[in-house]
């Protein structure tokens, strides 16, 4: 019997498995994806890229100048990317996950880094798609932060770290083909080092902050970059390592562990709402 036949003789119906994709990203959609994506780089590492004789490597209003730029430039990505694809069903899809994402944040309260949205945030960007994938990111973090009153000049920081990584796991190899255990041992070791790497850019983002107040491991403006990295590392094993790795590991035992029912209902939840189906409206017919 061939691999598109059931057990019952019936032939599977094609394209049943194929992916499909809450967003399909246009090119403006791209452009700004990538351009806020440089910036946030920017934003993240300016203290390692600012050249020692450059003004930014001295300046102290440089975290507050990326931390009011940055809520515009999500701003306008989410604006970008929902003007070239994001109808009433994503937008529908998108509110349901966002609240379970915000729910999910509270529960370990940030102890000993138990964070269960990430788990659903991976597993979610998977299912629908890059361009989705950032989005809900973006804007699961956002609403967590008015849930846990967590608003500060480090939420744009935290809506963009997040939103790469539900974009970076609708980028993964395999859309349409890979399932079962490989898929989950894939989603499983991606989201152990997406949930180190989250904290790891979330510490550049407040390191600069702490001045001279804690000597060995403070950003020194102006010194060169090999000695500010190696301060750097030394602050996240001091500081964060004891909140990534069990964040890692809360997420690779929910991927293993819920991910299977998780996919199954966001897959069988987008086929059904048809994302690649347009919607027409059409008049009533008069009776006959």
């Amino acid at each position: 019997m061939s691999s598109s036949t059931g057990r019952a003789g019936f032939r599977r119906a094609p394209g049943r498995d194929r992916q499909v994709r809450a967003i399909r990203l246009g090119p403006r959609s791209v452009v700004a994806l990538g351009l806020v994506s440089a910036i946030g780089v920017a934003a993240f590492g300016w203290p390692l890229l600012a050249s020692p004789g450059s003004g930014l490597a001295h300046s102290q209003d440089a975290p507050w100048l990326f931390a009011a730029l940055l809520p515009l430039l999500l701003a306008v990505v989410v604006a970008t990317i929902s003007d070239s694809g994001l109808d009433a069903k994503a937008i529908a899809m998108l509110g349901v996950l966002a609240a379970a994402g915000a729910a999910l944040r509270p529960l370990g309260a940030g102890t000993a880094g138990i964070e269960p949205m990430f788990f659903l945030m991976v597993l979610s960007g998977r299912v629908l798609g890059p361009g989705f994938g950032f989005v809900l990111g973006s804007v699961s973090m956002f609403a967590s932060a008015l849930l846990t009153g967590g608003v500060g000049p480090w939420m744009p920081f935290q809506m963009l770290a997040m939103g790469w990584v539900a974009m970076g796991a609708g980028l993964l190899p395999g859309p349409d083909r890979l399932r079962g255990r490989r898929e989950l041992a894939m989603l499983a070791a991606y989201g152990s080092v997406a949930s180190v790497a989250y904290g790891t850019v979330m510490n550049l983002q407040g390191w600069p902050y702490i001045g001279s107040l804690v000597s060995g491991v403070a950003f020194v403006p102006g010194d060169p970059v090999a000695e500010n990295l190696a301060r750097f590392v030394a602050y996240c094993l001091a500081t964060s390592l004891g909140w990534d790795l069990p964040r890692a590991l809360v997420t690779v035992l929910a991927t293993l562990t819920l991910g299977p029912t998780v996919l199954k209902a966001l897959r069988r939840a987008t086929r059904r709402a048809a994302f690649d189906a347009p919607v027409a409206f059409e008049e009533p017919r008069p009776p006959a």
